[in-house]
């Protein structure tokens, strides 16, 4: 075993863990919960459409672009859209019914080519007293189909964000299509109801698990790498992260059932807090204490919580629950594992070039990948602490 240089190896460790810090966040952008999908749910007849949408709408009368963006509080609008979040609910209707001549092009149901214009026939600001926290309206519209007898497409256009169609009267196995950049649904018919397979939904969920992961899940991949961070042994790490997955699924078919129910105010401070705790444990633990699992099982718990408010947003139709559930696990788990994976490659680099470095001091050359590693996880696990209690003070008082 060669000599290893402590000032070597701390600047070396503290480069690569701020590399690797901030690599995964800026693969994750903001910590962000406030854009949510719409919910339109369509009610088709052979000569009209009733469409109940559930929203943000403070997003559309501010006139905020939703594509691409996490968080309203960076778009150019905030501050209006703050204005708009503190009105009374009643004065909020108001404001939404008056501005619905220039919203109504915004939503596009579509017969075969002809544009259907919708009238608004009723809206509803539902009550939501924290401030922080987005508050729903529920509009209905409707409007006359053409005697074409075509099937129908619904959607919005893309600056109006992600919004999740679903047609009534198909029962459990009712469409129900994720549509984000201005896509339009499935065509669906206007007798009977459009139906989708089980294996199509598991497929897209998928998806939606891994997204929420890589790029949107930075306060998971901070908690990832911190169980990346405790020992070079893959024993270890696959112990921990089994753990987590076992508890986390736990939760979120719970949650996602409505079997168990706990404020997002109560669950993502404590979701930061978990990872101030790894991070911490990573700088005076040498290896894994017996307790070590059963807390990791218990912040699993809460991040299932937290995983469950994300796939409660997709509307799932109950027949498709299970397919959705399952498919969201698969790929929140393979995002974890994109995670490591990573980590573990730019770490395995970067412990190669400070073991081929031409040093001048023969002595001072990093020869012993676990001492370098344990560098690095001290290095690493200091910044996501710091990460982690700044976020749970934010999640608290801000």
């Amino acid at each position: 075993m060669g000599h290893l240089s402590k000032s070597v190896a701390t600047r070396v460790a503290f480069l690569l863990a701020m590399s690797m810090v901030a690599l995964f966040t800026f693969m994750s952008g903001a910590l962000a919960h406030e854009i949510r999908p719409a919910i339109a749910d369509a009610t088709l007849s052979e000569e009209r459409i009733e469409l109940q949408i559930t929203l943000n709408a403070e997003t559309l009368v501010a006139g905020i672009d939703l594509e691409g963006l996490e968080d309203t509080d960076n778009a150019p609008e905030a501050a209006l859209y703050d204005e708009l979040r503190a009105l009374p609910d009643a004065e909020f209707a108001k404001r939404l019914e008056a501005a619905w001549g220039q919203l109504q092009s915004g939503v596009i149901v579509d017969a075969d080519g002809e544009t259907v214009l919708l009238d608004l026939n009723s809206v509803k600001v539902i009550a939501q007293d924290d401030l922080e926290l987005p508050r729903d309206s529920v509009i209905q519209l409707s409007g006359a189909l053409p005697n074409n007898n075509s099937d129908v497409k619904i959607g919005w256009v893309a600056a109006n964000g992600p919004i999740i169609v679903r047609q009534s009267g198909g029962g459990d196995d009712a469409y129900a299509g994720f549509l984000d950049k201005g896509a339009l649904s499935e065509p669906l018919p206007r007798v009977g109801a459009a139906t989708e397979s089980g294996w199509a939904v598991f497929v897209r969920y998928i998806a939606v698990g891994f997204d929420h992961i890589i790029p949107k899940g930075l306060d998971h991949i901070l908690f990832v790498l911190g169980l990346f961070f405790l020992s070079m042994k893959m024993r270890l790490l696959i112990t921990q992260v089994t753990v987590f997955t076992v508890a986390h699924t736990i939760t979120l078919a719970l949650a996602s059932l409505q079997i168990v129910t706990i404020s997002a105010s109560i669950v993502e401070p404590l979701i930061a807090l978990s990872i101030v705790y790894v991070a911490v444990e990573n700088i005076f633990a040498k290896g894994i204490k017996w307790w070590r699992p059963v807390i990791i099982f218990g912040f699993g718990l809460l991040h299932g919580l937290g995983f469950a408010s994300v796939l409660g947003e997709f509307g799932l139709a109950p027949g498709r629950f299970v397919a959705g559930l399952i498919g969201f696990n698969i790929g929140v788990e393979v995002g974890q594992l994109a995670v490591i994976g990573i980590a573990a490659l730019v770490l395995w680099l970067c412990v190669r070039a400070a073991h081929m470095a031409d040093l001048d001091d023969e002595e001072m050359r990093v020869r012993d990948p676990e001492i370098m590693f344990r560098a690095v996880s001290i290095c690493g696990s200091i910044l996501i602490a710091i990460i982690g209690a700044y976020w749970a003070f934010e999640r608290v008082f801000l």
